[in-house]
């Protein structure tokens, strides 16, 4: 998978999205992802493969298990293994559920 195909499958969960941020205030239910890093990995001493590492975020006013479900389940259908964590953001009055995936 690639980072366009990563943002072609997040739009499937049909709400706002955009790569790292809004430039104008969004309200939520939206998601935001970016590129964190590469590990590279290696064999005899060469780049044999490379993981591109990505941060998934939801945010969302209230508690939303019903968004949640609908992106994790685009994440399982598109074979991507995922960490998840949880946030409360009070000055911003947001849930935010982060997700890191792995694109080999």
């Amino acid at each position: 998978m690639t980072q366009t195909e990563l943002h072609t499958a997040l739009l499937t969960v049909g709400l706002p999205l955009n790569y790292s941020h809004f430039k104008k205030s969004q309200a939520p239910p939206f998601i935001v992802y970016k590129y964190r890093n590469r590990d590279s990995l290696t064999a005899d001493d060469l780049n044999a493969d490379s993981v591109d590492n990505f941060d998934i975020e939801l945010y969302t006013g209230d508690k939303d298990p019903v968004n949640e479900a609908l992106l994790e389940a685009v994440l399982i259908a598109n074979g991507l293994l995922f960490g998840k964590t949880e946030n409360w953001i009070p000055e911003e009055d947001m849930f935010q559920i982060a997700y890191e995936v792995q694109i080999i």
